[in-house]
């Protein structure tokens, strides 16, 4: 039996869907806002310069893994296979090039599992894990997830996608509703610089939708040139709290205080050249890349009524395992 007839259950009677292949969906008849199609053709472009094959990749997944069981309090590869055992059905909101949800469906081969994007991304992605028979891609706005019903996944993951649909409060509301009772969802957000760095991403937030995606790349490869270069002066300098800017002090290297509090400008040596590129063009492509601050994240959670399994927070973001309890 197919993933995908395992699924059809718990589809919406009459949704309108169309299946490319046995391991591939499309959602049909609905159009994305302008801002969304903006973000999808972003993405699209982002994931197809991704080589499953190239040095690099694997690298790239790895540390991902590693970051993702930090996230959402894991302790190791083997405890999320624990966990994820006693599951039938899981959601990877947000698949991007599929290699969580893959990773998911190898961890718990006796579990559907459904990689949703909104992106083209699931075109290739759904070539190259074609050989796991219990994972389906499909291609939808994770922020409208209708062709679902209530309570369907014992497990949501949306990691580092949220902030980029049209309303994240709305679409983690979504993501709770396709949650079964007394199950968990993880979602990680985007956490609020410091002021001056705010201003400049909101700035750039804008000015950006009017650039191609030519002109993105060369401005991405600009500011990548530039954190290599601040990298590369490694020597730390204390700086002062600075609380109407919002600039927390420490020690801190040239490049990470300028990273952290005016722009980002990401580099990282072990990950090279394409790999940091494609980072801070995730930055600055999309239209939508909102940032929240605890209190907001926080607030949503409450509002849900979940139950915190798990709160992680730093620098970068907020994220967290939640339990739904109705």
């Amino acid at each position: 039996m197919s993933a995908h007839s395992e699924i059809a259950p718990f589809i919406v009677p009459g949704y309108n869907e169309v299946v490319i292949a046995d391991n591939l969906i499309a959602a049909t008849g609905r159009e994305f806002c302008d801002t969304q199609e903006q973000t999808a053709d972003a993405f699209s472009n982002k994931w197809s310069r991704f080589d499953y094959e190239a040095d690099g990749f694997e690298r790239r997944v790895q540390r991902q893994k590693a970051w993702y069981l930090k996230l959402y309090g894991f302790e190791s590869e083997a405890g999320l296979k624990e966990y994820l055992s006693g599951c039938r059905f899981i959601l990877d909101a947000g698949a991007g090039l599929g290699y969580k949800a893959a990773w998911f469906a190898e961890l718990c081969p006796d579990a559907i599992v459904v990689a949703a994007d909104i992106s083209a991304s699931v075109v290739n992605a759904s070539k190259q894990y074609r050989h796991l028979p219990n994972l389906l891609f499909l291609r939808c706005d994770i922020g409208n997830l209708d062709m679902f019903a209530d309570d369907v996944f014992d497990y949501v993951s949306c990691d580092q996608v949220i902030q980029h649909t049209a309303d994240p409060h709305a679409t983690f509301r979504e993501l709770v509703r396709v949650t079964k009772p007394r199950r968990d969802a993880s979602v990680y957000v985007y956490r609020k610089k410091a002021l001056p760095r705010e201003l400049l991403d909101e700035y750039f937030r804008d000015a950006c939708k009017q650039y191609s995606h030519e002109e993105l790349m060369e401005l991405s490869r600009q500011i990548t040139e530039l954190g290599k270069v601040l990298s590369a002066v490694d020597q730390e300098v204390e700086i002062p709290d600075i609380p109407a800017f919002g600039i927390e002090g420490g020690k801190m290297t040239v490049q990470r205080f300028l990273y952290w509090n005016f722009m980002k400008c990401f580099w990282n040596e072990e990950l090279g050249e394409e790999n940091s590129l494609m980072t801070n063009y995730d930055w600055y492509s999309p239209s939508q890349a909102f940032r929240y601050s605890e209190e907001e994240f926080r607030g949503w959670i409450e509002e849900a009524g979940m139950d915190i399994v798990h709160f992680h927070k730093e620098k970068a973001c907020y994220s967290g395992r939640f339990k739904k309890v109705e």
